[in-house]
């Protein structure tokens, strides 16, 4: 997998582009306003709400260009082109960690989308990585800090 590219669904993608126009229709205009209000208080030497509205402008345009970097690299999946006969990107894999027993389903996507509350991890994480390319009742051995995990594949699906 080419780190440059970003495998995202249709959905993820227009969600990337919603918040990239957000940001720059809404947000940029009311971080210059705050600065123009700041400016507006008189010495900018001491003046701690302009410095303050400057650091946030200038976060505002790293976000900016950072997504605007992810939506050129992204690559939209059609989850209807995914298959599911072994663990791919985008797929949603049911997992039992055989030392406990305990059952979880995660999604592997890319590293940007990564959320594990979400119950989405990404490819280049340690159990990603062990899952990738595996079948339905293969075995993953994943190499964690405490050991190597084991984890049998119990399903594949989108």
């Amino acid at each position: 997998m080419n780190e440059a590219n970003m495998y995202v669904t249709k959905e993820t993608f227009d969600k990337m582009r919603e918040d990239l126009q957000k940001m720059k229709s809404v947000d940029r205009p009311a971080a210059s306003r705050a600065i123009a209000e700041a400016r507006e208080k008189g010495d900018l030497k001491e003046n701690a709400e302009y410095d303050a509205a400057k650091e946030a402008q200038g976060m505002l345009e790293a976000k900016i260009k950072q997504l605007e970097g992810a939506i050129a690299n992204a690559k939209i999946v059609d989850t209807s082109d995914i298959d599911t006969s072994k663990v791919t990107i985008l797929t949603k894999v049911t997992i039992t960690n055989i030392a406990t027993k305990k059952t979880v389903t995660y999604q592997i996507v890319g590293e940007k989308e990564a959320d594990l509350k979400a119950g989405k991890i990404s490819a280049g994480s340690p159990i990603g990585k062990g899952l990738l390319g595996k079948q339905k009742g293969e075995v993953a051995e994943v190499q964690a800090p405490t050991g190597v995990m084991k984890y049998k594949i119990e399903n594949i699906t989108v």
